[in-house]
């Protein structure tokens, strides 16, 4: 019936969150409120992590790309389970330090990184720099050789694979913001610049072709067209690669209709590509690397609303206001993502009722469905949208200066406070009157 396994009806009609009743945590914490599922999340680390350590012998690192749904709870949580760390920002570095991550596990991406963000990656001591561009390498030389380390890197590749996914998140083609690409020769030629300086050290090759991919044939030629590239590296400029970075973006189940495959299954399948190009090209098996975000949070995350307004325009439309929208969930205004929704105080009931949901910012365009399917809804009915755990509270705003929700993290029974809600005394915290 849900997309999620850890969904269910409880005998009061309600919908179940593990063991949780979603009503009563909307009584409780008040709406919007976005629930996060700890047990799905750990067991989520758990898939990957043990096929990695599976299919490579346990030469090989999750890294939990955080940008996905990044607080100190999912530091804390993802390195008790052995994993490391997919950093984009100076903000996520923050808060890994300050939540005790394991420095040394954190990789920092990004395609326009600071002079500020670089300095404060060498001083925390992160592990390793994805570096995108010449201008980055040259500044991440600097600021090591300023300080005495040796600071090691890897690039960014873009290996020209098609995935088949939104624009907006395809990153492997030429035509893109990140890295440095094979076709045209950049790749090899900042890796010999790289490997004569003295202050970074050139020790890995990073990848990743796009997001929400449902296919393995696009990561199975990814890992085979780097694995190309660094024994290209070794004929040509005697340079070694022990690390291999082949990213993330496997796909989620967020309507019925989608159909993602295993996640241990991609691993197997590119494992063997891996192997097999390795001992073709005469190279060493690399240490293997993996960013999966979405799949590992995006099923634990629930949000629930409370209905407002509900405006039925004869043979037009029939909308159903929440007290959230765009602000906590962007993702259909920028992509027309798909949800799958429920009302969570009638939770078996039929969905025989078409309606759009409709977000309370001052934009039209604010909705997060269009045309789906519900059960008869009504002013202060509980509206549960369900598989929002990635990429809603990561990229939420304060748009129309509305607060942003807080998230609760549920296991077993209990739920506790994991991010407070906002108050309008923090909305204008950083004004000055």
């Amino acid at each position: 019936m849900f997309v999620s396994k850890n969904l269910s009806v409880n005998g009061e009609n309600h919908l179940m969150i593990g063991k949780n009743d979603a009503v009563g945590l909307a009584k409780k914490f008040g709406t919007p409120l976005y629930v996060m599922d700890e047990e799905i999340i750990r067991e989520n680390c758990r898939v990957y992590k043990e096929a990695i350590d599976k299919y490579y012998d346990g030469n090989g690192l999750v890294l939990y790309a955080n940008k996905a749904f990044c607080t100190a709870w999912t530091f804390r949580l993802t390195a008790e389970e052995g994993l490391g760390a997919d950093v984009v920002s100076g903000g996520e570095i923050y808060t890994a330090k300050k939540a005790g991550f394991p420095m040394e596990k954190v990789y920092f991406h990004g395609n326009n990184k600071t002079r500020d963000e670089l300095v404060m990656a060498v001083e925390s001591g992160v592990g390793t720099v994805i570096v995108d561009n010449r201008y980055e390498l040259d500044v991440l030389n600097d600021i090591a050789r300023e300080r005495g380390v040796k600071q090691k890197i890897m690039f960014r590749i873009k290996p020209g694979i098609d995935a088949h996914t939104h624009d907006f998140i395809r990153t492997g083609q030429i035509d893109s913001k990140f890295g440095v690409a094979l076709e045209n020769g950049e790749a090899l030629e900042i890796y010999e610049i790289a490997s004569k300086m003295e202050n970074v050290i050139p020790d890995g090759l990073h990848c990743h072709i796009a997001s929400q991919v449902f296919e393995v044939e696009p990561f199975c030629e990814a890992a085979r067209v780097m694995m190309e590239f660094a024994a290209e590296l070794k004929d040509k400029f005697a340079i070694e690669i022990n690390e291999l970075n082949l990213g993330g973006g496997f796909g989620t189940r967020y309507v019925p209709e989608d159909d993602p495959i295993p996640y241990d299954e991609y691993i197997k399948a590119v494992s063997e590509v891996v192997k097999e190009t390795a001992a073709q090209r005469g190279i060493k098996m690399p240490f293997m690397l993996m960013e999966p975000g979405r799949s590992i949070v995006a099923n634990a995350g629930v949000t629930l609303y409370t209905v407002g307004g509900v405006k039925d325009i004869k043979n037009i439309r029939k909308y159903v206001s929440v007290d959230g929208g765009m602000g906590d969930n962007p993702r259909y205004i920028l992509y027309q993502a798909k949800y799958s929704s429920v009302v969570a105080n009638r939770a078996g009931d039929a969905a025989t009722d078409k309606v759009t949901i409709a977000g309370k910012c001052c934009e039209s365009g604010d909705l997060i469905a269009e045309d789906i399917m519900l059960a008869q809804t009504k002013p202060g009915d509980i509206l549960a949208v369900l598989t929002t755990g990635a990429y809603n509270y990561s990229m939420a705003s304060n748009y129309n200066r509305i607060p942003r929700p807080a998230v609760v993290a549920v296991n077993g029974g209990e739920a506790k406070v994991v991010v407070r809600r906002e108050t309008y005394e923090d909305i204008i915290r950083n004004d000055v009157f």
